[in-house]
């Protein structure tokens, strides 16, 4: 196990602009809380991988892939700040060295169960600090924060971070998932404020209609 203590952006306590300090880790998600089944429980990586081949694991595989831990803070679009998570699982670089992609891929698509998905540049995706976690401050994450697998991007807002990651598709051309087509930005850097697609800059994704969302949860 190796340890990430955070910097920069993931100092615990630091509140990037326009966000509120609250206490305690808030409950925030888009639809219910799905039932675990071990037996039917997979980890899919698909789309242009090296090999053009889907790669699966299994719930049991997971325990043999490396882990590290994250000490970080969690921004949520629509104001909230939650600071010194202690995360602790494998890091979403892992993927990549296990399940190599296919030159030109320059994003992924992470999707979590009911068709939820958020679009990542790979290098947000493969930052030391960003990883798919299992556990939350020594115990196991609870089924309301993302039980058994949720990925965990703490530069960016709370909606790129999703709860019960299914897959990892790699893509050579951006495309915009859940939220981002609902009206939030397409990167999402709290740091920078990045909330709505309007606010996107012409080379910060693809560009299309149009919608208004609820604000995405972060919890």
């Amino acid at each position: 196990m190796a340890d990430v203590p955070s910097s920069g952006a993931g100092v615990p306590g630091r509140i990037p602009p326009g966000q509120r300090l609250v206490h305690g880790w808030p409950v925030s998600h888009y639809g219910p809380v799905p039932r675990f089944r071990p037996e039917r429980w997979n980890l899919r990586v698909f789309g242009a991988t090296a090999s053009g081949d889907t790669h699966e694991w299994a719930f049991d595989d997971l325990a043999a892939l490396p882990r590290v831990t994250v000490v970080a803070d969690l921004h949520c679009a629509s104001g909230p700040t939650s600071t010194g998570h202690e995360w602790y699982g494998i890091p979403a670089a892992t993927v990549l060295d296990l399940i190599p992609p296919a030159p030109g891929v320059t994003h992924v698509m992470a999707w979590a169960e009911y068709g939820y998905s958020a679009n990542l540049r790979l290098a947000d995706f493969t930052s030391p600090h960003t990883l798919m976690a299992t556990h939350h401050d020594g115990e196991p994450l609870t089924a309301e924060h993302g039980f058994p697998l949720r990925l965990v991007v703490p530069h960016l807002y709370g909606y790129k971070s999703p709860k019960w990651l299914r897959g990892i598709e790699y893509m050579t051309a951006d495309r915009r998932g859940f939220w981002e087509e609902r009206g939030y930005h397409n990167i999402a850097d709290a740091w920078r404020q990045q909330r709505y697609s309007y606010q996107e800059a012409d080379d910060d994704g693809p560009h299309g209609d149009e919608n208004g969302g609820s604000p995405p949860g972060s919890g």
